[in-house]
């Protein structure tokens, strides 16, 4: 047929349409303008769980079905500003929570696509509102009483409110002049009006004064820790970076949780009725809050907070540092949460050639234990490990007895007169000698005379008297015991003694003054073979057959105090003649302790998953003693 010759009156338009589609479809393949691809397990999740926080300007399904029922769809791709307004004014009359929720998405998507560090000040600002006003949207679709029953916690949206209103409170409270958050009392401009918020700290713990700076958690990844410990529920999971004080020597990072509460409904912000608290809790006690008499968990990260902590090249560089110079420890104690009382001390100590990031894993994995958490505090103790071993000691007594007269000067606290100290290798040694009577034995081993007719100077003769002559400290109630040589280590042959005098400075705080005064001892102590004009080192002390182990190991824990050991052993090998690589399984078994654990492992078995989970069993055992 030829078109040509067809008058154009005769062809029907509803002809041209069909001829067109039959064109087009034969043009297109098998293609239909409506149909299905096939697509993998991992695709189809996605597909299924798209919203505003996995793609940028993307929002989900069921929000798109809120904007097409009220015909603002295309109102949304072209001004979303204009679609957020035009359904803020549907929801004041319908209450249906699904339009809540697309509000919290649409605009939590909208915030994105608007400046965050704009020279124009206003700008910043009010992206920094957008976002602030998706939390509030999320929080009225979460938690507002209303007519309809409360979202399903098996429904997607539900779950997205809740990222949605966590993330929205991270970009809501940006500080615009720095890093950090600004989490101080304010008035807001949301779609709804203005917004008044009031800080409330009553709950958190600690003086926010004390706090130099606020992060976000989720703005930082973890890396060198197995797990991220993180507990589900709404609130913004906040690093709280203190500054040094008395009570945290060092400073601190705090875990805590910040919770915008809503006061009224949609129709009470607009109207000017509603307002908002910006609650913050501490993680270590808190981990619900109430809202209309429904029990809400609140999110928390207890890792990040201690990683930033650790995030100090200094920190793991220090133990090999001062073991070679021989450089003296500041400030012993690491504190990476201020003292609370209430709070049982976990002080960790660490062995030879090693600092307190030693601790790092085990740290995180006890505080994931929502217990543990609340009831104990974590402390880190740090010294010169070439030091002789019982003068570390007398440091670390010292230590101890400073710190609990500073925190507790009235002796008020139950708890912290309660004391675990856990030592790992040579720190069980140390710990050893918190919980131990000598009397004695030790002056005997270097000397024959009575310590009292001792002639030197008076401040030598109080040095050696403090390391030298121990008592139990009376608020030490447990010590545990982690691949400790409490008979000496056989990697302490004569030559590795001897290089490791070559290469160190020994410490000389023991004796002030040093070698030379050291040597007026010569006729009053006995001088061990082979040291000339060295002090001994810890490595000399730690060699099998040394007197004063015999003293120490001989000596029973005291009265009231408990004892725990974990033994390494590695796989493979008996447990009775086997080693850990650095101490034999001889060495490190000791009696009358409570508990004796063995974990198939290396010397560095403070890590190790099996020990960790021993530790927590003792110290909730502790608990219940």
């Amino acid at each position: 047929m030829n078109f040509h010759s067809i008058p154009p009156s005769i062809i029907s338009p509803l002809v041209v349409y069909k001829f067109c589609l039959v064109i087009v479809f034969l043009l297109a393949g098998c293609a239909t303008p409506i149909g299905v691809n096939k697509v993998t397990p991992k695709e189809s999740y996605q597909i299924a769980t798209a919203n505003a926080l996995s793609y940028e300007s993307k929002v989900s399904n069921n929000t798109k079905a809120v904007l097409q029922r009220f015909n603002l769809l295309d109102v949304y791709d072209l001004n979303p500003q204009q679609a957020i307004y035009n359904l803020h004014q549907i929801a004041l009359i319908d209450e249906s929570r699904d339009l809540l929720f697309s509000l919290a998405e649409i605009s939590y998507a909208h915030a994105e696509l608007l400046p965050e560090n704009s020279s124009d000040q206003n700008t910043s600002e009010r992206a920094q509102d957008v976002f602030l006003q998706a939390a509030v949207y999320a929080y009225l679709y979460l938690l507002d009483e209303g007519d309809q029953p409360p979202p399903s916690p098996y429904d997607n949206q539900f779950r997205e409110a809740c990222e949605i209103y966590n993330r929205a409170l991270a970009q809501g409270f940006k500080d615009v002049n720095g890093e950090g958050l600004a989490l101080a009392s304010s008035v807001r401009e949301l779609a709804g009006g203005p917004l008044t918020i009031s800080r409330e700290t009553s709950e958190l713990g600690w003086n926010p004064s004390n706090f130099d700076n606020f992060y976000s958690a989720d703005a930082y990844d973890v890396y060198g820790f197995t797990v991220r410990n993180r507990t589900s529920g709404l609130g913004l999971p906040i690093i709280g970076v203190t500054h040094k004080t008395s009570e945290a020597p060092n400073g601190g990072a705090i875990p805590i949780t910040a919770f915008l509460r809503i006061k009224g409904n949609l129709r009470d912000l607009q109207a000017g009725r509603g307002s908002a608290k910006l609650e913050l809790y501490s993680a270590y006690d808190d981990s619900e809050v109430i809202v209309n008499g429904r029990h809400v968990p609140l999110q928390a990260d207890t890792t990040a907070p201690l990683a930033y902590r650790l995030n100090d090249p200094e920190l793991w560089k220090v133990g090999l540092k001062n073991f070679i110079s021989g450089t003296q420890v500041e400030n012993h104690m690491l504190m990476v949460q201020p003292y609370q009382p209430g709070r049982i001390p976990v002080v960790l100590v660490h062995g030879t050639i090693s600092s307190p990031v030693a601790w790092a894993e085990m740290v995180n994995r006890l505080r994931s234990d929502p217990v543990l958490r609340k009831r104990y505090q974590f402390w880190f103790y740090e010294y010169t490990s070439d030091a002789p071993i019982v003068h570390s000691a007398a440091i670390l007594r010292e230590t101890l007895i400073k710190m609990v007269d500073q925190l507790d000067p009235e002796h008020k606290d139950p708890a912290i007169s309660r004391m675990v100290v856990i030592g790992h290798s040579q720190g069980g040694l140390l710990t050893n000698l918190t919980a131990i009577n000598s009397g004695d034995r030790f002056w005997h081993v270097i000397s024959d005379q009575p310590f009292e007719s001792l002639d030197v100077d008076p401040l030598i003769k109080t040095n050696m008297s403090k390391a030298l002559f121990f008592k139990p400290l009376p608020f030490v109630k447990r010590v545990v015991y982690i691949s400790t040589p409490h008979r000496g280590s056989f990697i302490t042959k004569d030559w590795v003694r001897k290089f490791t005098r070559f290469i160190m400075n020994s410490p000389l705080d023991l004796i002030k003054g040093g070698v030379a005064k050291y040597a007026k001892l010569s006729g009053q102590v006995k001088i061990p073979l082979g040291l000339n004009d060295k002090l001994p080192t810890s490595i000399d002390g730690m060699t099998p057959g040394n007197p004063m182990m015999k003293v120490l190991v001989e000596s029973p824990l005291a009265a009231g105090v408990t004892g725990n050991s974990i033994i390494a052993v590695l796989p493979g090998e008996d447990i009775k003649t086997g080693n850990d690589g650095v101490v034999d399984y001889s060495s490190a078994h000791i009696d009358n302790v409570e508990s004796e654990y063995i974990v198939r492992t290396g010397h560095s078995a403070q890590g190790h998953p099996l020990t960790i989970e021993e530790v927590r069993r003792i110290l909730l055992h502790h608990l219940n003693q």
